[in-house]
């Protein structure tokens, strides 16, 4: 009988077309999966914790898959061990584990959390990771900006057109810049994100930092539910994805797996 396991990993999405499958790209997923099908001898079929675009890296990030393997400590440890060794420099695998079949590497998650940063000084060691934004910003008002966003719950205006979601409806419950020398950093967390919902929030936030537009015209762009009010997305390189929280429930399993190296 197939046991479910949690996958945790993480990845530099510089070299991958993002995590999902597509045709005549590379991505996280078909290269994890055939690492996996390989080592195991058997087709392994991940379901990840969401997408993320091409160029977006993902600090933590969760896939499940279902197979008939023994829990086994040793035994995931060693896959561990054989799937970082088989891998190359993008990808890290930091543990295996089971847990019971409820659980779902996308829907039970209960949040999320990004982090997109941007350089106020051209730096070649942070081109794959962060966005290099000349001129003056007003990071007070573009925190103002982001305490008026977290007052909606609709936020279509900042999600691609023509998705297969449901609903746009989100509950945004941290959203904050801070500056850290020259580096500017910008903190979501929500319950879920639309498809580029992220770096739409950050480039129209970037126009009321520049004064292009005013708090007014922000609480216009939410409301008018179109994303063509919103500013221009940010480049991908700049975001990461840094957390997904789940109930305890999932992780109450004895057998985890950690990092062998």
């Amino acid at each position: 009988m197939d046991q479910r396991y949690f996958v945790k990993l993480s990845y530099d999405g510089t070299g991958f077309h993002g995590w999902q499958r597509q045709p005549n790209a590379i991505t996280v997923q078909q290269t994890l999966e055939e690492a996996m099908s390989l080592i195991l001898r058997q087709p392994v079929r991940l379901t990840g914790a969401g997408r993320t675009d091409t160029g977006v890296h993902a600090a933590v990030f969760y896939a499940h898959f279902d197979l008939d393997l023994e829990p086994d400590q040793p035994m995931l440890s060693r896959l561990v061990y054989k799937l970082n060794s088989f891998l190359g420099p993008g990808i890290a695998i930091d543990r295996i584990f089971p847990v019971s079949p409820p659980a779902h590497s996308r829907f039970s998650a209960v949040s999320r959390t990004y982090r997109y940063t941007i350089t106020r000084k051209k730096d070649p060691f942070m081109r794959n990771y962060s966005w290099f934004v000349f001129g003056s910003l007003d990071v007070d008002l573009m925190n103002q900006g982001a305490r008026f966003l977290m007052q909606y719950g609709d936020y279509t205006s900042f999600s691609k057109v023509d998705t297969d979601t449901k609903t746009n409806i989100c509950r945004i419950s941290h959203a904050h810049w801070e500056s850290e020398g020259n580096v500017l950093v910008f903190t979501i967390t929500a319950d879920r994100f639309l498809r580029n919902m992220v770096r739409s929030v950050v480039g129209t936030l970037l126009e009321l930092g520049k004064k292009r537009i005013t708090t007014d015209d922000l609480v216009r762009i939410i409301e008018l539910k179109d994303r063509r009010a919103a500013g221009e997305s940010a480049p991908a390189q700049g975001l990461m994805l840094t957390g997904i929280e789940y109930p305890d429930w999932i992780f109450r399993l004895d057998s985890v797996c950690e990092t062998v190296s």
